[in-house]
């Protein structure tokens, strides 16, 4: 029952972009409501904690300010945006599970690969390379794909050098690709095109990325030195393997690069010509993008049998994020109908007026972090923060709001122990979400100074 409520909010909302009447938006509200109401009974407790103190916080906003009864309903659906969006961007696995490609992966590895340094490079390149195209499906494909290659190398901790090298390169696309639901989210909600953003966050990701593979060389060279006997030993044992392969490794490496860069430009055009929301656009190309790339493999008919496991199986663990987000969007309406925005404006404007925007824009990367440690997904916490805050009285372009949120996702999902980043790679490489958290530190407190200094920057170009 819960997975056909899912099913069918999910095809409302598809539906009343396409197609806009009353009626739609009405059964939209209420499919939202009772998606809420069904779920309560089955989610973990910190996200039923949060759920509650949005639904309880939107209901005292609505009741206080004197909304109709009738009015209430109208305030469950906003987030059924984002819901889709995470429903449907799995579906964008299913061809490169299909084209077999983490196969090519660990043979181009296997010939290329002759040191720690090279190895952490690659682990952490394929991991930015496979997220900026699968999310959170890169985390297990890029560990499965390099960890036997490993074996091959003096590695102490085997299992926290794959974990930083993984998350960190996996955390670089989250800047930009049209993928990751965030992305989606705050463009929408800051009214910036993606084509100017992603001018700025491409680069920020790839500096990002080159400042993980420095960090990385630093500690490798501190804690063993220079290239040992046993790196060069393996150097020979794996230049001596998959001659034949290498070639058809690579040309099939490109297919995934051609994808990436083709769904990217069929989403700048879209947007360019089409005046469609940037995540309604994503959910609507996901299904027949990813079945041209199956048939593409020849393998329409597999790639069928994936789509109706996936939604057999992927809506039902999507309970808790239906009931956290919903709530929230419950939250974020009865904010907006009751008139409370008005007066969150006046204070944030004091507040800017008190302490100045450079110290402002120092303080506001920080809250993404510290709401993952509570236990509150980024994408909620972007909404409620990006809702609450107009660039106008911050007096901030909207441009330089995007890119802050955008850039401080990073910490949230590499250090909130609650998010699905360190969850996956936790259930991985079987250790304790806080353990992973605790690896990614050093790295986060050095990119946060990046952050810091490109948004002093940007407020000063932009």
């Amino acid at each position: 029952m819960v997975r056909l409520l899912f099913f069918i909010a999910i095809s409302l909302y598809l539906i009343s972009n396409i197609y806009s009447h009353s009626i739609i938006e009405i059964l939209l509200s209420l499919a939202a409501f009772l998606a809420v109401v069904w779920s309560i009974a089955t989610v973990g407790k910190i996200v039923l904690t949060f759920g509650i103190l949005f639904l309880a916080a939107g209901f005292l906003m609505l009741y206080s300010s004197g909304t109709s009864w009738g009015e209430y309903i109208f305030a469950f659906g906003p987030m059924m945006n984002l819901l889709t969006l995470f429903a449907l961007i799995p579906i964008l696995a299913l061809p490169i599970k299909l084209g077999g490609y983490a196969n090519d992966v660990e043979g181009v590895i296997r010939k290329k690969v002759k040191s720690k340094d090279q190895l952490y490079m690659v682990s952490s390149g394929t991991s930015f390379f496979l997220s900026s195209f699968m999310n959170l499906a890169a985390l297990p494909m890029t560990y499965y794909s390099i960890r036997p290659s490993l074996n091959s190398f003096p590695i102490q901790d085997k299992e926290r050098f794959m974990s930083r090298s993984i998350t960190h390169g996996f955390a670089m696309p989250v800047l930009w690709t049209p993928v990751t639901p965030i992305v989606g989210v705050v463009i929408e909600m800051t009214g910036v095109s993606y084509t100017g953003v992603i001018t700025y966050l491409v680069p920020l990701s790839i500096v990002g990325l080159l400042l993980d593979w420095f960090m990385a060389k630093l500690h490798i060279r501190r804690n063993n030195g220079s290239v040992n006997k046993e790196e060069a030993e393996t150097k020979q044992q794996i230049s001596a393997t998959l001659e034949v392969s290498q070639e058809k490794s690579h040309a099939r490496l490109l297919h995934i690069i051609l994808a990436i860069l083709l769904l990217n430009i069929v989403v700048m055009i879209t947007e360019y010509f089409f005046e469609l929301s940037f995540i309604f656009t994503i959910s609507l190309l996901v299904i027949p993008f990813s079945l041209a790339w199956a048939v593409l493999l020849k393998k329409p008919k597999n790639f069928f049998e994936g789509l109706k496991g996936h939604f057999s199986t992927h809506l039902l663990k999507m309970k808790d994020q239906f009931f956290l987000f919903l709530s929230a969007g419950f939250f974020i309406s009865a904010i907006n109908m009751s008139g409370m925005d008005q007066s969150i404006n006046k204070v944030i404007e004091s507040l800017v007026n008190s302490i100045g925007i450079q110290f402002v824009l120092i303080i506001l990367p920080f809250i993404p972090l510290l709401f993952a440690f509570l236990g509150l997904h980024p994408a909620v916490t972007f909404v409620l923060v990006v809702e609450a805050l107009n660039p106008d009285v911050l007096g901030i372009s909207h441009l330089l709001l995007a890119l802050m949120m955008l850039g401080s996702a990073v910490p949230a999902f590499l250090m909130g122990p609650y998010n699905a980043t360190i969850g996956v790679m936790s259930n991985i490489v079987e250790k304790p979400p806080f353990q992973i958290s605790n690896w990614n530190v050093s790295f986060c407190a050095v990119y946060f100074v990046l952050l810091l200094t490109a948004l002093q920057i940007g407020h000063v170009l932009i």
